[in-house]
């Protein structure tokens, strides 16, 4: 009897299974998302990819909106989900996409995001410089490239904007692209600020083609309006929130405290891909195939875990930043239209300085001033309404809404960040 379950077990793992590769995932926004084909599901199965489950969408704005926890990897599913109901909306109004297009689009906007790094855009302001995560999404889809024998050059294309058909790159990258319709409804439900509850389905279903550019008609109008009122307000109301400015302005001082111990051969708490930044400088100029292999393990695990290490060094500025992060004692903010002026950030530098014993440069941890710019549209790269007499005229002089022309002006903000 032993023996022959031993076959049985041996035969169990032995034999040739072939994975079922047409998958559903269940969203909780848009329900049930399926895998189009077995090349898309090779590409999410990649490790490249999977560590985008360990990436946070909305970095430190858990420390004031509790929900929001998910993923970079939920986004960009998210996005393959919408992207196919462009495809089939588009094709339904007789806008000509190719299988080879269609199956393009799907890549490109699946790894539109995959140069991100731990805790978003931190790393890009610390220990990695000169080199956007844009450029590090280019290079991993070349590598990827190389591994699935050439199938994602004409993604590659149309990632880059080189692609001759330009309403397919103004789906992956535009002022009204895949992307946004997706992080503003996705960001707006974890968070639970409504104001940011745009209807994809409706701006997906109002898009056309004209001229070889991507329009909405003139009955989606409103709802652009709406896409484009939603987007100023999540940024004033969760993406520039005050709390999440000085959590990720901490974090970034953080790891440039770190990287500056590391550069005088201090030894450190990381795991090995977290070191390799630490300890190698790194720039767009030496970001060889072996840095890529390194960043694609490094994700906000390895450095939160190390944060939490490093509140126990001996460096008091490393230990004491740390520690205000983790346990969510962070620095105090001012926020205002006019620059603070030079007298005013000099006495509170000079009385951090003497409080917590640091020399002037050391002190610019603990105390900064930076501003925060909010345009909500861009009329250099306009929304382009499609009217009924089959002209085009850009959102702004077509809506009535008077406050959307201001929408097109900047509004800079000034801020400083010091110990309470």
């Amino acid at each position: 009897m032993f023996v022959l379950c031993s076959r049985l077990i041996k035969f169990y793992f032995l034999k040739k299974k072939t994975p079922n590769k047409l998958k559903i995932l269940n969203d909780p926004i848009y329900g049930f998302i399926q895998i189009p084909n077995t090349l898309i599901f090779d590409i999410i199965e990649h490790p490249y990819f999977q560590r985008l489950r360990r990436i946070t969408q909305m970095g430190f704005s858990n420390l004031v909106y509790p929900g929001a926890n998910h993923t970079r990897f939920h986004h960009a599913i998210g996005c393959m989900h919408l992207m196919q109901k462009a495809v089939r909306v588009l094709r339904f109004k007789q806008v000509e996409i190719s299988k080879e297009e269609e199956n393009a689009l799907y890549i490109a906007i699946l790894l539109h995001d995959i140069g991100h790094g731990a805790y978003s855009h931190a790393l890009e302001h610390s220990i990695v410089s000169g080199i956007s995560h844009e450029e590090i999404s280019l290079k991993f889809m070349q590598k990827l490239n190389d591994e699935f024998d050439g199938k994602l050059s004409l993604a590659i294309e149309i990632f880059e904007g080189n692609h001759s058909r330009k309403f397919l790159g103004q789906l992956i990258s535009s002022q009204l692209d895949i992307d946004r319709l997706d992080y503003l409804k996705r960001d707006s439900f974890y968070t639970g600020v409504t104001e940011g509850n745009i209807s994809s389905d409706r701006l997906i279903a109002m898009m056309n083609v004209k001229e070889d550019v991507l329009v909405i008609e003139q009955k989606g109008i409103y709802s652009v309006e709406k896409f484009l009122i939603a987007r100023r307000l999540m940024y004033w109301q969760v993406y520039l929130h005050k709390t999440g400015l000085v959590a990720e302005n901490m974090l970034v001082n953080v790891l440039k405290r770190a990287k500056e111990l590391a550069v005088e051969g201090v030894e450190l708490f990381a795991n090995s891909s977290l070191k390799y930044f630490l300890y190698h400088q790194i720039s767009k100029e030496n970001f060889t195939l072996e840095t890529l292999n390194m960043f694609s393990k490094l994700d906000d695990y390895d450095i939160l875990s190390a944060i939490k290490e490093w509140t126990n060094h001996s460096d008091i500025i490393l230990s004491l930043l740390s520690k205000m992060i983790v346990d969510r004692k962070l620095l105090r903010i001012e926020i205002q239209m006019e620059k603070f002026g030079e007298s005013y950030i000099n006495k509170k530098r000079n009385k951090v300085a003497k409080k917590l014993n640091l020399s002037l440069n050391e002190v610019d941890y603990f105390i900064f001033n930076k501003e925060i710019r909010n345009q909500a549209y861009n009329s250099n790269e306009p929304i382009l309404i499609l009217n009924k007499k089959g002209k085009l005229k850009d959102i702004a002089k077509a809506s009535d809404q008077l406050n959307l022309q201001a929408l097109t002006n900047p509004v800079i903000k000034h801020f400083i960040c010091y110990p309470k």
